[in-house]
């Protein structure tokens, strides 16, 4: 295919993408356009399923969805095609210092052949000039050898420098593929690994630890009402009071959406409950304003669901009863929070 064709073909796509962009009144962000335009060049079947799926029963796609699809189809992807890159990058220079130790090796094995030469023509030579030729020869040798091991360690100290940067490169990848880009909180696969590793604990010692599921009250009316700006800096204001009133130890996470989770190790629900307390009592403290024009939008309001883990637990069945304890708080009025012990929590258990 020519250089034209793929012209032809790229610009068909890049239309396409923008088209989508602006009839979904979505942000021409460089991430939300690349999220269109593979939509466009159809080469992701299940990103396009899920897209169809949403417009098909809306007939739009809303700028949370178009970021929770990009999380899912096409941030991994990026995420492993870093890791490739600076893994490649990083197997090169352990073959280069790989390379460098061996012909160390054979420098120093000539040496040491060189030495035993010598050794055996000093035997028995009474002749000076034969010794001299000799002794010249070893101290030729040694400057050799000298000279190389300088280069070596020049060389490996530089390797070592590219190695621990590389290495660097490879931890902040990792750090983020586990946390949640608009609030720097952790993100879901951090939630669901650390989740593993508690009930793992737990297990093992028969010490307690606590889930809180929290939801912002009437987030979408707040989202349509004011634009996604606005509710991008409610995000992070109920972000930042989540992690204001949690200790280090504890797990802060955006579940999805509007959801946020909070694993609290060795504490035990009653703990837990008034944590929930602080963290809902921190965001309806503080007053929204608009920062594009000032306008004060009033106070955001959360609900916040508590589960305590049980042995014989699994992943499952613990958030189901902080998602069950979540809904009922919704039922009673929203602002609130409701732990499985609560009334309304077992009822619904009970039902389901």
């Amino acid at each position: 295919m020519s250089d034209r064709d793929d012209f032809k073909r790229t610009i068909v796509y890049g239309d396409n993408a923008v088209g989508h962009l602006r009839k979904n009144e979505i942000p021409a962000y460089p991430r939300n356009y690349e999220l269109w335009y593979t939509y466009a060049a159809g080469f992701n079947h299940a990103l396009n399923k899920t897209i169809n799926e949403i417009i098909r029963q809306r007939g739009k796609i809303t700028l949370a969805e178009v970021n929770k699809v990009y999380d899912q189809f096409i941030a991994p992807t990026r995420i492993g095609e870093r890791i490739d890159e600076v893994g490649g990058r990083l197997s090169e220079e352990i073959n280069g210092v790989s390379g460098m130790i061996e012909s160390s090796m054979k420098t120093a094995s000539n040496y040491t052949s060189s030495l035993g030469v010598a050794r055996q023509a000093l035997v028995g030579t009474r002749d000076t000039e034969a010794v001299d030729v000799i002794v010249g020869n070893l101290i030729e040798e040694t400057r050799k050898t000298e000279a190389t091991n300088r280069q070596l360690e020049s060389q490996l100290a530089v390797s070592r420098r590219q190695i621990a940067e590389l290495q660097e490169s490879l931890e902040a990848i990792r750090y983020e593929s586990l946390v949640d880009e608009l609030t720097t909180l952790a993100n879901r696969k951090h939630f669901d690994q650390s989740l593993e590793r508690l009930i793992a604990e737990a297990q093992h010692t028969n010490v307690p630890f606590s889930v809180l599921f929290t939801d912002i009250d009437h987030f979408k009316r707040f989202n349509d009402t004011y634009g996604h700006q606005t509710g991008d800096q409610v995000l992070r204001l109920v972000a930042l009071a989540v992690k204001q009133n949690i200790k280090g130890q504890d797990i802060a996470c955006r579940y999805g959406g509007e959801e946020f989770a909070v694993l609290l190790p060795r504490t035990n629900l009653e703990q837990s409950a008034v944590i929930a307390e602080y963290i809902r009592e921190a965001v309806f403290s503080k007053e929204l304003i608009k920062r594009s024009t000032g306008e004060v939008l009033g106070r955001i309001t959360i609900s916040i669901g508590v589960s305590e883990w049980r042995r014989g637990d699994t992943g499952s069945s613990l958030v189901e009863r902080a998602d069950q304890s979540l809904y009922a708080a919704k039922r009673g009025g929203r602002n609130l929070v409701r732990t499985e012990r609560h009334e309304d929590v077992i009822a619904a258990m009970r039902v389901a």
